[in-house]
């Protein structure tokens, strides 16, 4: 039975409002975190709203060659 519900807030999660699912996020350069972004980060949208944030660094990723 506690799957079920699991399965459940899971569907709710993804049908609800702007949530984009982390695919899109990550896709993206962002990444998926509960509650708040890290310091350095700004929300750019949700993975799953209005809990899963996907946060992106404020300043872009250099790599080292």
């Amino acid at each position: 039975m506690g799957i079920l519900v699991f399965i459940f807030i899971f569907i709710s999660l993804t049908q609800h409002g702007d949530a984009h699912g982390p695919d899109s996020c990550n896709h993206g350069g962002g990444l998926c975190r509960v509650g708040n972004c890290v310091p350095g980060e700004y929300l750019a949208q949700y993975c799953f709203e209005p809990i899963i944030l996907c946060c992106k660094s404020l300043s872009p990723i250099t790599t080292g060659s």
